[in-house]
């Protein structure tokens, strides 16, 4: 019977070696790993599933790329997940997460092993290290999100990209505040660390946000935010001490909602009589909230499917890269009206915008 000392001597290597290229618990060169392939098939090395699914390439998993990091609203990504996994089964995968920050390691650990087939990458930067890994590896990956300011810079590049339009989606929160004669928008963002890790949904939708200020010409003031009570209730006062005419809010940032709404309530601004608030959040979020909220909505399931069903093709021999982006859908509800008729307009205020960060 031929055993794992046998193949590391017939490929002149360490028996962990080996070990490590069944067990994907380590990255290994691409040369190493091909020479321990040739000497598992020409002895007929067959000890476990792992072995078996380094021959066949082919382990029916899915490595999806979940880093949970600092800034991040944990119900969208597990929402995503789920849709992955949902979706996988279906056509007859199994999905491995992985949660580490791994960055660069985790794509390489995945390439270099047999552990699953392909790979979907979530939270993805602006120049995301993990892109040149993910542009030399042999198994096929899907992001959801854009690592570049564009959808045609992403198809350029050769990535395979599926996501929500952010930055139409912040564009159509300006457009709706605006066509209802809010002059003066104050945008309540993500926290900090997300701004400056970069990641690419954040700063898509501030880039749709300030070209359809521009297009209608209001003001917008810009605030990162901690989603703590606390956090928003420095924000706000800020907000209003800088642009006392502000009549509209846009929140791209789940977890500062209520605390948003409670505080609106403490000052005695009404919603909407006094001020409008839009939102960008998934549904659940905006239809549960003290005031039901006009939002755009976050397509979690649409995007964890849509991830899935790419990679699939590609597995079976399809080649369909490129750039899939969501239409963005806003929904009216009780949080946004007609700006009042004494509000103070924008127009005459600085129009700079004031990013924090």
């Amino acid at each position: 019977m031929v055993t794992l000392a046998d193949v590391a001597r017939h490929a002149g290597v360490s028996a962990s070696t080996v070990s490590y290229v069944l067990s994907g618990k380590r990255s290994i060169s691409a040369p190493t790993r091909e020479r321990i392939q040739h000497s598992i098939d020409a002895l007929g090395y067959r000890p476990h599933a792992g072995a078996r699914a380094l021959a066949s390439s082919r382990t029916g998993i899915l490595a999806l790329m979940m880093p949970l990091r600092t800034g991040l609203y944990v119900p969208v990504l597990m929402e995503i997940a789920m849709a992955v996994t949902t979706t996988a089964r279906s056509h007859g995968y199994d999905v491995l997460l992985l949660t580490g920050e791994e960055g660069p390691e985790a794509v390489r650990r995945v390439e270099g092993s047999a552990i699953a087939d392909a790979m979907i990458v979530m939270d993805v930067g602006i120049d995301d290290p993990r892109l040149p890994g993910l542009r030399e590896a042999r198994r096929p990956a899907v992001l959801i999100g854009l690592p570049t300011e564009s959808a045609e810079a992403a198809d350029t590049a050769g990535l395979d990209c599926v996501d929500l339009d952010f930055e139409a989606a912040g564009a159509r929160c300006v457009d709706h505040l605006a066509g209802l004669g809010h002059t003066g928008i104050a945008v309540l963002g993500e926290p900090p660390a997300v701004y400056a890790r970069g990641t690419g949904f954040a700063a898509r939708t501030l880039t749709g946000l300030r070209a359809a200020a521009r297009a209608h010409g209001v003001g917008l003031l810009h605030r990162p935010v901690d989603g703590t009570y606390a956090a928003v209730a420095a924000a706000l006062t800020r907000i209003f001490e800088e642009r006392p005419g502000t009549t509209g809010l846009v929140v791209q940032n789940e977890a500062a909602v209520e605390p948003l709404l409670a505080l609106l309530r403490q000052q005695r601004r009404a919603v909407p009589e006094d001020v409008s608030v839009v939102a960008i959040c998934p549904d659940q979020v905006a239809v549960h909230a003290s005031v039901p909220l006009t939002a755009v909505s976050v397509p979690a399931q649409d995007m964890g499917r849509l991830a899935v069903e790419r990679l699939v093709r590609r597995l079976s021999g399809q080649d369909p890269r490129g750039t899939e982006l969501i239409a963005p859908r806003l929904t009216a509800r009780a949080s946004t009206g007609p700006a009042g008729p004494g509000a103070p307009s924008a127009r005459t205020e600085d129009r700079r915008d004031h990013d924090g960060h």
